[in-house]
């Protein structure tokens, strides 16, 4: 017998562990510190994020995620097992449980099948893969079972997931290796380039968060930065505003719309009706992005809009579609679900 089915969105920036009747009971950095000379982890999630840019040279913070996708196969594996024995208290609850995680809907077979090895590996008694986009929409309550087009976008800290959506299938998709990391990154670049200034992620993250925008706002919001000139080797602080964080994530956020537009015009006309009707529903860190709803409706002519749980979408749809597997088997509707059991056998 099965114990409490969990749900995990395995994230490149954040892992959200989703339990059965308790909610969303973990949401950590997906960072792992670890020491180079001897090999031992030394932290995990907000601790060893904390680290980042700050350790000696023989300890590292690992991100073993990159686009949405295991890039360090181990350590995701020790993350993983951090996190359960957190969730379950040390005991071995999860031995009994069903696991769905999430992957994005680019993700290779061999990368899938990745995922689903890591979570067997750390105790699970059998785990379901379910596409990022499907556990988002799940998650938004959007009706994905209904005879009717749904368009959801969710913009995680590696991948950004757009799809379309009717009669519980995925119609049309696209996964673009555009998400957080690549807007932090964006800003680091801008900042060298025009002041140089060169300030780590987590600098770059702050700024995002605080004073990032995608329109042009009314009234300028400020913000102190501090960081390395390049010129003088030395300290220095200036201060950046949302106009210029504006310029520097333009490029990015263009692309993002780029890729909407993209699958669009991929969709079915009956479906982008439904769509012009319903609208367009971000989920995601990304999605919390200031004026990031209103570009895209500017540029498309769909009103779009931010989920509820914007950041929660993914993790509380994998705890859903788990908690619906029977009727899912039932309707033929589990050939979104990938299944691998102990024996090894993989089922898609």
């Amino acid at each position: 017998m099965f114990g409490t089915d969990i749900g995990i969105d395995l994230g490149t920036a954040t892992v959200l562990i989703f339990e059965k009747s308790r909610g969303v009971v973990l949401r950590e950095p997906s960072v792992v510190a670890i020491d180079q000379d001897t090999g031992d982890i030394l932290a995990v999630g907000y601790e060893a994020k904390s680290m980042v840019g700050r350790t000696p040279g023989s300890i590292i913070s690992v991100r073993p995620l990159r686009d949405g996708v295991i890039a360090n196969y181990e350590m995701t594996e020790a993350m993983l097992q951090h996190f359960m024995r957190r969730v379950t208290k040390g005991t071995k609850k999860f031995f009994r449980n069903r696991v769905m995680i999430c992957v994005p809907s680019g993700a290779t077979d061999v990368e899938r099948r990745a995922v689903i090895e890591a979570a067997l590996e750390v105790g699970a008694k059998e785990a379901y893969l379910i596409e990022e986009p499907m556990a988002a929409a799940i998650g938004a309550n959007l009706d994905v079972e209904e005879a009717r087009g749904k368009m959801i976008v969710d913009i995680g800290g590696g991948t950004t997931d757009i799809a379309v959506i009717s009669l519980g299938g995925v119609v049309v998709s696209k996964s673009l290796r555009i998400g957080g990391d690549k807007f932090d990154e964006s800003i680091m670049r801008y900042l060298r380039r025009q002041y140089n200034l060169a300030i780590g992620d987590q600098t770059a993250e702050n700024l995002k968060i605080m004073i990032g925008t995608c329109m042009p706002l009314e009234h300028d919001m400020k913000m102190v930065v501090k960081g390395r000139d390049l010129v003088q080797g030395l300290p220095r602080q200036i201060e950046v505003t949302s106009s210029a964080i504006n310029m520097a994530l333009g490029e990015m956020i263009q692309n993002l719309v780029d890729g909407i537009r993209n699958i669009l015009e991929s969709t079915p006309p009956e479906l982008s009706a439904d769509i012009i009707d319903r609208g367009i529903v971000l989920t995601g860190g990304g999605a919390l992005l200031r004026g990031l709803p209103e570009l895209i409706a500017q540029q498309t002519g769909i009103n779009c809009f931010t989920a509820e749980n914007p950041m929660e979408s993914v993790a509380l749809g994998t705890g859903k579609a788990l908690a619906e597997m029977d009727k899912l088997k039932e309707t033929g509707r589990s050939n979104m679900l990938i299944n691998l059991k102990k024996s090894g056998k993989l089922r898609i």
